[in-house]
């Protein structure tokens, strides 16, 4: 993908990642909605990787978006980057500036609140600190399940007719929650609980954009088994 007319656009793109990190997973649909060729290169440690220590010096994380030779970093702000640089494919974020606000605003709240309980339950030293772990993850979908009436405004997805901006920063995590299902027996999204959440969640992991580089379930079953050695995963 070399650069014959100096476009910025046209710079070769490559993407440092791993494939169960749900914030990779946000960049790659988020370039895959923008339809921009791209080089996916795997770290399998990333903690020791020369080439995420030489792109994110500071964090030393995954994702890196490398566009030319620049580094662009934390996965919020590369998808911001993607829709700002890549005109085509649908807007990820909104036109409208309030809209755009309420969209990066959610996605905050999700990192904060939804990813640090998930993270909560599969750490959880004892049964009391899981309960709660699941009870505040209960009520983050509960909140994402009026967000998402309000925003969808009867329409498909949080965007509107088409992924956006809260639909990638929250449809990443689609995935560890339904490990989570698997090993506690709570179904965080549910038809009836959950009735629009539960309905989009299909609508995201079929679209076009999502469905080659969203995880195995069964893959991430077993990664958390390595990863998290707490009796849940047991």
């Amino acid at each position: 993908m070399g650069s014959m007319n100096g476009s910025k656009t046209d710079e070769y793109v490559r993407l440092l990642g791993a494939w169960p990190s749900p914030f990779v997973l946000r960049t790659r649909i988020a370039l895959n909605l923008k339809r921009v060729a791209y080089e996916y290169l795997e770290e399998e440690d990333t903690l020791n990787s020369e080439s995420v220590l030489n792109y994110n010096p500071v964090h030393k994380q995954i994702p890196i978006l490398i566009h030319g030779n620049k580094p662009i970093r934390e996965s919020l702000n590369i998808v911001m980057y993607v829709d700002e640089t890549w005109l085509s494919g649908p807007p990820i974020l909104p036109s409208d500036p309030f809209d755009r606000a309420v969209a990066r605003f959610w996605d905050v709240y999700i990192d904060e609140h939804c990813f640090t309980s998930i993270n909560g339950v599969a750490i959880a030293k004892d049964e009391d600190e899981r309960k709660a772990a699941i009870a505040k993850l209960e009520q983050c979908m509960a909140l994402l399940e009026e967000t998402f009436q309000e925003c969808s405004k009867g329409r498909g997805f949080f965007g509107g007719e088409n992924i956006g901006f809260i639909d990638i920063g929250f449809g990443s995590m689609l995935g560890p929650l339904k490990v989570l299902e698997k090993f506690t027996g709570v179904k965080f999204i549910h038809p009836e609980n959950t009735p629009g959440l539960f309905h989009w969640a299909d609508r995201f992991y079929a679209h076009e954009a999502v469905k080659p580089v969203m995880p195995d379930i069964e893959k991430l079953v077993e990664f958390a088994r390595l990863k998290f050695n707490t009796s849940i995963f047991k």
